[in-house]
């Protein structure tokens, strides 16, 4: 997401464990007097951190680690801005983490390779993506890093993609690799941040799981040029449906249906979805549709998906596709996939949609069964949720929800959500103990490990990734 970036977070606390037995209160239905309304019990109510890191409920725990400023493993600074992450298999005790960091052309004293860019040389150029006018890398990209769940601790950490510019968010793919997402459209030559770059931005972008060291940075120029936000995959189709994060609202929601499920190199056609009884998704001027109800949905061939003259989405729109409020998330789960739309609702407060494709989506077939759409979730109190982002399945089937407000002196949670619709708050980012009246960062990045043992997520600001343990078999939701 990137609207305003005045969050700030101490990155100096590395964790608390919160005492206490695997037994959880329930939480009341009402506002607890800090700031946030539970409709289900979920896991209790939370328990002030210590540290005054990140508040969770009686029995949970987290471990900080790889925080902004940091040595990596191959010798580079741990990047700022830690937004999208997706998680994968090592082997039993261990896991891989692949986390963007949505650095702007102009934020080069944040990246990888110091403030004054000199560890630059250390990298091999022919796998940036792009550079600016003074030949250095652009400072976008993402990070690897392995985590021992057992240990708790971090193992390795280093640089996987370089030269990119605004990664977001992304999604895993089936086969182990993470996409990562640009959410600009910046065009070669000089712009608003006062640097000057060789290549046009908007693009995804594949990053191996398992790669040791920096991937060669190859634009997968079939899923389109927008701003892109979050991707994720049907594994029963290889059909790759795509948010876009438009800060006036009028964003599509795409699919890509690839030539070649295991190369989306390979190209494929970019659609984008329309209410098959017209309209969009947004309740921004009247209740088009209320919580729960289901619409059909048409999918609509989109052409020029290269998108030089950033119009792509109104020319969608054009041939009928409906407008999105934000879109952000995006999380498939069992034959349906789950997706954010910050600002949608009648409050602006945001929207979590549910998809479920028809049996035959991708095949000439579907058109006599169409997809369909449920309004899952749309809250009318800021304290129950308040622009929901990044999101996950978690293993019990409820939804672990990133805040992402950007309100002076705001506190971000963690939400879940229970299969019924009912939101609950998991955590909270409160300000860490040295960073005085600065308001907080976003949460962003939320994953689960393979095992549902720990859910990692991210500090967005300066950056950082907390990994989160305790009873999650245990919901009273």
């Amino acid at each position: 997401m990137t609207i305003s970036r005045r969050h700030l977070i101490s990155a100096a606390a590395t964790g608390a464990a919160f005492a206490g037995l695997s037994r959880f209160a329930v939480a009341q239905d009402q506002s607890t007097g800090d700031g946030y309304v539970n409709e289900a019990p979920g896991y209790g109510p939370l328990k002030a951190d210590p540290v005054g890191v990140f508040d969770l409920p009686e029995g949970f725990s987290y471990h900080a680690f790889s925080k902004a400023g940091e040595t990596m493993s191959d010798g580079l600074v741990t990047p700022h801005k830690a937004d999208g992450m997706g998680c994968f298999p090592l082997d039993r005790d261990r896991v891989i983490l692949v986390r963007n960091h949505e650095l702007k052309p102009s934020d080069l004293a944040y990246g990888a390779f110091g403030r004054d860019h000199a560890l630059a040389d250390r990298i091999d150029r022919t796998r940036v993506y792009d550079l600016n006018q003074d030949g250095k890398p652009l400072c976008g990209g993402t990070t690897t890093l392995v985590y021992d769940l057992k240990k708790k601790r971090l193992e390795s950490s280093h640089l996987s993609l370089a030269g990119t510019a605004v990664n977001c968010a992304g999604g895993v793919t089936p086969w182990g690799s993470w996409l990562t997402c640009e959410e600009t459209v910046v065009n070669p030559g000089p712009n608003a941040g006062g640097q000057t770059l060789q290549k046009s931005h908007g693009w995804v972008f594949e990053v191996p799981s398992r790669a040791k060291g920096l991937v060669q940075a190859t634009p997968l120029t079939g899923l389109g040029r927008f701003k892109h936000e979050a991707t994720a995959i049907d594994p029963r189709t290889g059909v790759v449906y795509l948010t876009e994060d438009e800060g006036d609202g009028r964003g599509l929601f795409y699919r890509f249906l690839p030539n070649d499920r295991r190369a989306l190199a390979k190209g494929g056609r970019l659609q984008a979805l329309a209410f098959r009884d017209g309209g969009d998704s947004r309740n921004w001027s009247g209740a088009e549709w209320t919580p729960g109800q289901w619409r059909d949905t048409v999918w609509i061939d989109l052409d020029g998906v290269d998108n030089p003259n950033d119009d792509l989405r109104h020319r969608g729109h054009a041939k009928g596709a409906a407008w999105f409020a934000r879109g952000e998330g995006i999380f498939f789960g069992e034959g349906e996939l789950y997706f954010t739309c910050t600002s949608g609702g009648p409050k602006r407060l945001g929207q979590v949609l549910r998809y479920r494709p028809s049996r035959f989506e991708g095949d000439p077939r579907e058109k006599g069964e169409p997809g369909r759409v449920q309004l899952f979730v749309e809250p009318t109190d800021p304290k129950v949720m308040n622009m929901c982002d990044n999101l996950a399945i978690a293993p019990n089937g409820h939804l672990m929800v990133c805040e992402d407000k950007v309100e002076l002196r705001g506190v971000n949670y963690l939400k879940g959500i229970t299969p019924e619709g009912k939101v609950y708050a998991m955590g909270r980012l409160v300000r860490g103990p040295s960073d005085g009246a600065l308001p907080t960062t976003e949460l962003a990045g939320v994953c689960f490990s393979p095992d549902g043992s720990t859910l990692f997520v991210n500090a967005y600001w300066p950056g950082m990734t907390l990994a989160i343990t305790g009873p999650w078999g245990h919901s009273r939701a």
